[in-house]
C-alpha cells in the first residue's frame, strides 16, 4: 500500500508542478522579473503557513473549543497508538479531547515527529474499543502518509497560479502586442488555477481511501472501520439501555470538509445489530441522486457511500465477510428533476445577464429595460425561493427523510421534527450556533440561521448552551447538500415558540423588488 500511496502522490505532483513550470516559463518570457516576485510572495505566504499554522490550531482548540492537551487515553487505545507509531516510525501524536457529545476525529500537524490527534467525548460513547481503534487507526494513516505535508506543497500550485493571472491579466505594458501575449497567459493560468483545485480535491479524496486502508491494515478488521463511519457517517447506532442517552453524530473521520459540514442521522435500536436495510436506504440519495456526484467533485473527502463500499471489498484480504453490499434495484433515472433543478437554480443568473446586455444595448428605454429585467429575474428567483421553502409541513422522523431520494439544496421538504438537543452543529465551538437533535430514529443537524450573523453568534454564546438536553419540536425544510440538515423556520422549547426572521425578510425583499420593479416600468411609460 505505501508504494501506492507514494506513486499516486508523485504523479499527481509532478503533473501539477510540469503545469505550472509550462505557465511560469511563458510568464517570465513575457513579464520577466516581475512574476518572479509574485512567486516568492506565494511561496513565502505558504511557508508561514505551515509553520504556523499547528501552533494557531492549538491555540483555536484551547480557546474555542475548550480542548484538553493532557487527556489520559484509555489502555487499550494508548497501547494501539504506541504500537502503530512503533511500526511506521511516527513519534507518539499529542492528543487532544473536547468535551463533546457529538463523535469527532481529526488530525493536524507537519510531519510525522509533530502530529495532533483531537478526538471528542462521543467517540467513545457512541462506538466500541474495536471501533474507536478502526478511527484512530484512519487518523493515524494520515500521519503515516505524510498527508499534511504533501497537500501543503501541491496547495503552492494553485496560489501561484493565481498571482500569475492577478498580475499578467492586469498588465499595461508600451507594446500593446505584449499586453495582449500577457493577458492571454494570464487567462491560461487562471484556467490552470481552476483545473489545479479539482487535481487536488481528487489527491485529497484519494488520501482518504488510503486512511482507510491503512486503518484496516492496522486492525485486520474492516468491518470495526465499517461500523464506525456507518454509526458516525450515517448516524446508525446499536443501542442498549446503558447508552440510548449517548448517541450522537458528527463529521468524525473527516468525513466532508468543514465548509460542508452538515450532519447525517439514523439510528437503530436494535441490541445486537445494525439493519443493513437501514443502511442501504440512508446510501440511496448518494447512490442515485446526480446532485451527490457534483458535490463529491467539490469536496476534500469521498461520499459516505463510496468510502463504505471501498472499506467493505477491503474484507476478502482478511478473510471477512464484506461489511455490506448496495444491491437496490434503482426505480428511475432522477435525471428529470436534476436537470429542472439545475434549470431553476441558474434561470435567474442568465435573466440578470439578458437584462445587463438589453440595457447597454437599449439606453434610451433604459428604465423600461430595467424595469422588466429585475421583473423577471426577481420572479424566477422567486420560483427557486419557493422550492427551497415549501408550506406543507408534515410531521416526521429522521429514518424516513434519510430514505428520501428527490431532495437536494433545491428542493426541501417540509418538515416538523421532534427531538432532544444534545449539542452543537459543531462540536465544542462556542461560535457555532447550530445544533443537533436526536428523535427516536436517529439524529440530524439543524441550520440555525438569522439575517445577521451577529444574531447568530450572539445566540451561539449566550443561549444556545441554554438549550441543550431539551425537549424541542422544530418546524423547517430538510435538504441535502450534499449530506442532510433541517433549517429551522421555528421552533418550539420549554412551551414558547421562537422564530427565525431569514424567511419573513425575503419574502418581504421580494414584494419590495417587485413593487420597485412595476415603478420602474410605469416611470417609462410616462
Amino acid at each position: 500500500m505505501k508504494s501506492k500511496v507514494f506513486g499516486v502522490s508523485i504523479f499527481t505532483i509532478t503533473l501539477l508542478y510540469g503545469l505550472l513550470s509550462a505557465i511560469l516559463i511563458l510568464a517570465v518570457m513575457i513579464a520577466g522579473g516581475n512574476v518572479l516576485y509574485a512567486i516568492i510572495g506565494s511561496i513565502i505566504i505558504i511557508l508561514i503557513q505551515f509553520l504556523i499554522s499547528p501552533w494557531l490550531t492549538d491555540l483555536s482548540m484551547r480557546l474555542f473549543y475548550k480542548a484538553k492537551f493532557n487527556y489520559e487515553l484509555p489502555e487499550y487505545l494508548k497501547s494501539f497508538i504506541e504500537d502503530i507509531c512503533q511500526k511506521n516510525n511516527i513519534k507518539y501524536p499529542k492528543i487532544g479531547m473536547i468535551e463533546d457529545g457529538a463523535p469527532n476525529a481529526f488530525t493536524y500537524g507537519r510531519t510525522k515527529r509533530d502530529a495532533r490527534i483531537i478526538l471528542t467525548k462521543g467517540l467513545f460513547d457512541l462506538l466500541s474499543e474495536d471501533e474507536v481503534k478502526a478511527v484512530v487507526g484512519h487518523e493515524l494513516g494520515h500521519v503515516a502518509h505524510m498527508d499534511i505535508l504533501v497537500m501543503t506543497a501541491v496547495q503552492v500550485i494553485p496560489l501561484i497560479l493565481y498571482a500569475v493571472y492577478e498580475m499578467l491579466a492586469n498588465s499595461k505594458d508600451s507594446s500593446d502586442n505584449d499586453e495582449s501575449k500577457a493577458k492571454i497567459v494570464g487567462y491560461i493560468a487562471y484556467g490552470l488555477y481552476i483545473i489545479s483545485q479539482y487535481i487536488i480535491l481528487w489527491l485529497s479524496r484519494t488520501r482518504e481511501y488510503y486512511a482507510d486502508e491503512f486503518s484496516c491494515e492496522a486492525t485486520k478488521n474492516p468491518n470495526d472501520l465499517a461500523e464506525a463511519l456507518v454509526k458516525i457517517g450515517f448516524g446508525l447506532s446499536t443501542i442498549t439501555s446503558d447508552n440510548k442517552n449517548k448517541v450522537s453524530n458528527r463529521n468524525a473521520l473527516g468525513i466532508f470538509d468543514k465548509g460542508a459540514s452538515k450532519a447525517m442521522a439514523i439510528s437503530s435500536f436494535d441490541e445486537n445489530k445494525i439493519d443493513k436495510n437501514r443502511i442501504k436506504n440512508s446510501m440511496k440519495w448518494e447512490m442515485w441522486n446526480p446532485w451527490a456526484k457534483i458535490f463529491e467533485l467539490n469536496s476534500t473527502h469521498p461520499l459516505i457511500s463510496k468510502g463504505l463500499n471501498a472499506i467493505s471489498s477491503l474484507c476478502e484480504n482478511y478473510n471477512k465477510t464484506p461489511y455490506i453490499e448496495f444491491n437496490l434495484v434503482k426505480e428511475e433515472s432522477y435525471l428529470d428533476d436534476f436537470f429542472i433543478e439545475l434549470l431553476i437554480s441558474i434561470l435567474p443568473l442568465i435573466s440578470l445577464i439578458i437584462s445587463i446586455i438589453c440595457g447597454f444595448a437599449f439606453k434610451d428605454q433604459l428604465f423600461r429595460v430595467i424595469g422588466i429585467g429585475l421583473l423577471v429575474t426577481m420572479f424566477l428567483s422567486f420560483i427557486k425561493f419557493k422550492r427551497a421553502h415549501k408550506n406543507n409541513y408534515k410531521e416526521s422522523t429522521v429514518e424516513k427523510l434519510l430514505s428520501e431520494i428527490k431532495v437536494s439544496h433545491v428542493t426541501s421538504i417540509p418538515t416538523i421534527l421532534k427531538g432532544t438537543i444534545i449539542g452543537r452543529g459543531n462540536p465544542g465551538c462556542i461560535f457555532s450556533e447550530d445544533f443537533v437533535i436526536k428523535d427516536e430514529t436517529g439524529i440530524m443537524f439543524m441550520d440555525y440561521n438569522q439575517p445577521l450573523t451577529i444574531l447568530n453568534k450572539i445566540f451561539a454564546i449566550f443561549k444556545a448552551k441554554e438549550n441543550f438536553d431539551k425537549e424541542v419540536i422544530i418546524k423547517g425544510w430538510y435538504r441535502r447538500s450534499p449530506v442532510p440538515y433541517v433549517e429551522i423556520y421555528e421552533y418550539t422549547i420549554d412551551g414558547k415558540t421562537k422564530k427565525i426572521w431569514t424567511y419573513s425578510l425575503s419574502i418581504g425583499f421580494y414584494v419590495v423588488s417587485f413593487i420597485a420593479a412595476l415603478v420602474l416600468i410605469g416611470i417609462s411609460f410616462m
